[in-house]
């Protein structure tokens, strides 16, 4: 349970999870009811991952038709966000706005023209590299030669449509040179700190200064191997949201929690790709997680350590809806 305060804080918040992954099995609706767990914490609008690249690049037209099929059935829980405004008015509702994103390039590899496609689908916000190295640039466990001329008409045309970039995941030269080539604000969708947990999926102070210098936020990550030594404690979040906000500001922090709805499908992947999850880095089978239940201890704990009301409300989510608000077109 949380304070009256708290509880009337997030009555009047947008919150907002900016990543989320359902089971990338496209046949199959039986987690997508858990959908309720966001809509039951509170939560406003979560993105849901529908690609990433380590997946058949076609496989995201599969698993968008599924998503937005079922979300599609249950308009009186739900809604297909496509503009802010469409997150204002679920929020008025108390209903549950559902975007997507893509882990990687890869999925647009094949034409720019892609990035509309998608777009027009439902997808917010892509990220260059996933770890590895595509047509677009470098990835964060590979030999990072920088953002590729591919990877600017790429950019360009995210900024044409209105997808907003995202640097996580990939290699900190690709990051920097995305960052200063954006014309648009810029976001880490879900990292965090690498001063407070060194891993190198996490990003150093730099990185998130810059990303701040444009305008765009970055989402603070749940999962435990990111976090700590595989600690998912509310506590260990609020360091890495502290330790982000006292470096680039209130107005630049958000969550991305990154929780991962099948457990299973997770250990499967993480046994059977340790080039992309290596166990020497962390990668283990039952990575802890922070669950979308703990938004508002979340915001409890943030106005105990005395951030403003309207700072917390930025980092639960009106940080990411002005990003939104400048950078989505209809």
């Amino acid at each position: 349970m949380v304070s009256t305060k708290t509880s009337e804080l997030i009555s009047r918040t947008v919150l907002w999870d900016n990543h989320s992954c359902m089971p990338l099995r496209p046949e199959d609706e039986s987690f997508l009811p858990q959908l309720a767990r966001h809509k039951a914490a509170g939560v406003c609008l979560v993105s849901l991952n529908v690609s990433f690249d380590l997946e058949p690049p076609e496989k995201a037209f599969d698993l968008l038709a599924a998503f937005r099929h079922w979300i599609g059935r249950h308009p009186e829980d739900y809604v297909l966000a496509e503009t802010v405004a469409d997150i204002k008015a679920a929020k008025r509702d108390g209903r549950l706005a559902v975007v997507f994103d893509i882990e990687g390039g890869r999925a647009v590899e094949p034409h720019p023209g892609l990035v509309e496609v998608f777009y027009r689908l439902g997808v917010r916000w892509m990220l260059i590299a996933y770890n590895r190295n595509n047509k677009l640039g470098g990835g964060c466990q590979d030999q990072d030669s920088g953002l590729t001329e591919y990877g600017r008409r790429i950019i360009d045309e995210m900024e044409r449509v209105g997808m907003v970039l995202c640097c996580s995941h990939t290699g900190y030269r690709t990051a920097r040179e995305a960052i200063e080539y954006s014309r648009n604000p810029v976001i880490f969708s879900h990292s965090n700190p690498r001063a407070l947990w060194d891993h190198e999926r996490n990003i150093p102070d730099n990185l998130m200064q810059a990303c701040a210098r444009t305008g765009g936020v970055v989402n603070i990550n749940g999962i435990g191997i990111f976090l700590g030594n595989n600690d998912n404690s509310t506590e260990s979040l609020v360091r890495h949201i502290d330790y982000t906000a006292q470096l680039i500001g209130p107005e630049h922090v958000g969550l991305g929690l990154d929780y991962v709805f099948d457990q299973k499908e997770l250990d499967e992947y993480t046994r059977s790709h340790p080039d992309l999850w290596p166990p020497e880095k962390g990668y283990v089978l039952g990575m802890a997680m922070v669950e979308p239940e703990r938004f508002p201890m979340i915001a409890e704990a943030l106005l105990k350590k005395g951030y403003r009301e309207s700072d917390v409300q930025g980092i639960l989510g009106h940080n990411n809806l002005r990003v939104a608000a400048q950078v989505w077109k209809t």
